[in-house]
C-alpha cells in the first residue's frame, strides 16, 4: 500500500508557504518546520505599547502576483486582507523645499514629469511602454523557469523579443537614454534599491520593476503586511499543512544518497523529500555534511549580496504633520552611499534612508493620535554591528528627518526598538546578515544563481530569495510555486514512501 508523499518546509517566510501550500493542493503531506516562535519569516510583526510594526517589507508591489497566487486555489486576496491604492505612491525627499510627491494617477504624473523637463512626458509614456513589454515576458515567460538549464531559455518570445528586453544594458544607461534632468533619473532608478544592485550592474531588464511601480501602483494591505502572511497561514491550513514553531532545524541527515530526515533540538522528523525555505548559504554550509554540498566557501564569498538594513521601529506620542505613507530620503548622494554599500563595504557616512508611516493610511497600527514609523537605511552585507553605532545612525537620521519635517520627533518617541545584522544572522541564519539576498547582476541572474535543485542529492530543494527567481516579496511568492512544480516532476506520488514515518 502507497502513503502519501511527506514534504518538509523549512521557513515559513513567502517562499516556504508557497511552497507548501502549493505542495499540498498537488496530494503531498507538508510539515512546515519554523525556527522562530512565530511565522512570516523577514515578514514577520509585532506589538508593543499600541503599536503594530511589521519588521520587514513595507511594500505592495505587483498585484498581479498575489491575486494570482491565492486564484490557484480558488481564492481571492480580498478573501484574506483589504487592499489600499495609495495616493501619492511615494514621496521623495531632495532637499527640505525640494519635495516630489508621486501621483498615482498617470495622468498628473505625466504632467508632473513634463513640469520637471520638457518634453519627458512623452518619454515616460515610450519608456513605460518598453518597460510593460519587459513586465509581460518577465512575469510570464522568465520568472516561473527553476533555471536549471539553459534549454529552458528557448523560447520564441524571448529569443524574438531579445533586444526588446535591453539584457545587456545597464539601468543607468537604458534610463539616461530617456531623461536628463538628474530628478527624473534618480525617481527612475529608484526601484534598483530592491534588487540589491547599483543602477551600473543591475541588467535594464528590470525596467520592469518602473512598469510594476508607476503603472501597477503602490499598495497597502490594511492592517500591515503580516496580513498577507495570515492569509497564507490560513489557506496553508486550509490545505491540510502543518506549521511547527519553535522547531529549528539543527542537522539534515542523509541515508543512501538521499535525505530522510532533519534533526530538531528534541525531535527528529523523517520525509520523502525537503524544501530549504531558509537560508540556502546556511543550509548547505551547516545542516548538511560537507561531501554532499554543491557550493564551497569561495564560491558563496564570491557572490554580490544585496545590501543588509538598519531598521529602526518607532512609536510616536503625536501625529507628524505632512508626513507620507512612505518617503525616501535622497537628500544626500546616491552614487556615494552605493560606492560604501559595494565597492568598498563600509558603513555610510552621507547615507540615503527610508520612512515608512503606515499609520498615516492605517489608524490601527497605532494609538489614536500617535503615528508609527518605520526607518531603514540600507547597510553594506557583513560589517561589524554595534549599539554604539546604531545609536549614531539613530540620531543622525531623526536629525535629518524633524529638519526635513520641521518638527520635534525624538523627544516624542515613546517606543524604539533597533534591528541589524546581527539581528537577521539570529533570526534567520542571514549570510552576511543580508537583509534582501543576492544582487541581480548580470552574472548572478536565472541560472547563474544558486540552483533550486541540490546536485549531490535528489530530493533535496531550495526556494527563496537566494535563488530562483531572486528577492523580494513577489519573486519569493513565486519561488515557492516553482518549486513544487519541480518536486512534483521528480517525487511521484505513486510511488511508495522510502521510509516508514510520521510527522
Amino acid at each position: 500500500m502507497s502513503k502519501k508523499k511527506k514534504i518538509i518546509v523549512i521557513g515559513s517566510g513567502f517562499s516556504g508557504l508557497s511552497a507548501a501550500t502549493s505542495l499540498a493542493q498537488k496530494g503531498y503531506e507538508v510539515c512546515i518546520l519554523e525556527k522562530n516562535s512565530t511565522v512570516g519569516g523577514r515578514a514577520r510583526s509585532f506589538s508593543s505599547k499600541g503599536f503594530t510594526f511589521d519588521m520587514g517589507p513595507s511594500w505592495y508591489w505587483m498585484p498581479d502576483v498575489f491575486e494570482n497566487y491565492f486564484q490557484k486555489f480558488g481564492k481571492k486576496v480580498s478573501d484574506y486582507y483589504e487592499l489600499k491604492r495609495l495616493d501619492p505612491s511615494y514621496r521623495v525627499c531632495f532637499a527640505k523645499d525640494d519635495i516630489i510627491d508621486l501621483p498615482a494617477r498617470m495622468s498628473q504624473l505625466i504632467d508632473l514629469f513634463e513640469s520637471i523637463e520638457k518634453g519627458s512626458g512623452e518619454k515616460l509614456k515610450q519608456f513605460l511602454k518598453e518597460s510593460k513589454y519587459k513586465y509581460e515576458v518577465g512575469m510570464n515567460d522568465l520568472v516561473f523557469k527553476p533555471g536549471l538549464s539553459l534549454t529552458e531559455f528557448i523560447d520564441k518570445r524571448v529569443i524574438t523579443g531579445a533586444l526588446q528586453l535591453h539584457l545587456l544594458k545597464s539601468m543607468r544607461k537604458y534610463i539616461r537614454s530617456f531623461f536628463k534632468n538628474p530628478k527624473l533619473r534618480k525617481l527612475m532608478e529608484f526601484p534598483v534599491l530592491f534588487l540589491g544592485g547599483t543602477p551600473e550592474n543591475t541588467p535594464a531588464l528590470y525596467s520592469l520593476m518602473n512598469y510594476a511601480d508607476i503603472s501597477l501602483g503602490t499598495w497597502y494591505p490594511m492592517g500591515g503586511m503580516h496580513k498577507i502572511i495570515e492569509g497564507m497561514v490560513k489557506l496553508a491550513k486550509e490545505m491540510g499543512v502543518q506549521i511547527i514553531c519553535d522547531a529549528e532545524v539543527k542537522k539534515i541527515n542523509v541515508k543512501n544518497g538521499r535525505t530522510f530526515s532533519a534533526s530538531t533540538k528534541d525531535k527528529e522528523y523523517f520525509f520523502d523529500a525537503i524544501v530549504a525555505g531558509a537560508d540556502y548559504h546556511h543550509v548547505e554550509q551547516k545542516l548538511i555534511d560537507p561531501e554532499f554540498r554543491r557550493y564551497d566557501k569561495n564560491y558563496w564569498d564570491k557572490r554580490d549580496m544585496a545590501p543588509s538594513s538598519l531598521l529602526f521601529y518607532l512609536g510616536i506620542n503625536k501625529k507628524i504633520e505632512g508626513i507620507k505613507h512612505h518617503s525616501l530620503f535622497f537628500d544626500e548622494d546616491f552614487d556615494g552611499h552605493a560606492h560604501d554599500l559595494y565597492t568598498k563595504p563600509k558603513w555610510p557616512e552621507k547615507p540615503l534612508f527610508y520612512v515608512c508611516a503606515p499609520s498615516v493610511t492605517d489608524p490601527s497600527v497605532a494609538p489614536e493620535g500617535m503615528e508609527n514609523l518605520f526607518l531603514l537605511m540600507p547597510t553594506a552585507p557583513g560589517l561589524e554591528d554595534n549599539d554604539e553605532q546604531r545609536e549614531r545612525y539613530y540620531h543622525l537620521l531623526l536629525d535629518r528627518l524633524e529638519k526635513f519635517t520641521g518638527q520635534k520627533i525624538k523627544e516624542h518617541v515613546v517606543y524604539k526598538r533597533s534591528y541589524a545584522l546581527t539581528d537577521f544572522v539570529e533570526d534567520y541564519n542571514a549570510f552576511k546578515g543580508n537583509a534582501y539576498g543576492l544582487a541581480n547582476t548580470l552574472k548572478q541572474t536565472a541560472i547563474l544563481k544558486p540552483s533550486m535543485k541540490s546536485k549531490k542529492l535528489p530530493n533535496l530543494y531550495f526556494t527563496g530569495q537566494l535563488t530562483v527567481p531572486g528577492p523580494g516579496v513577489p519573486p519569493s511568492l513565486i519561488s515557492g510555486q516553482i518549486v513544487a512544480d519541480l518536486v512534483q516532476k521528480e517525487i511521484k506520488l505513486a510511488k511508495p514512501n522510502l521510509y516508514e514515518n510520521t510527522i
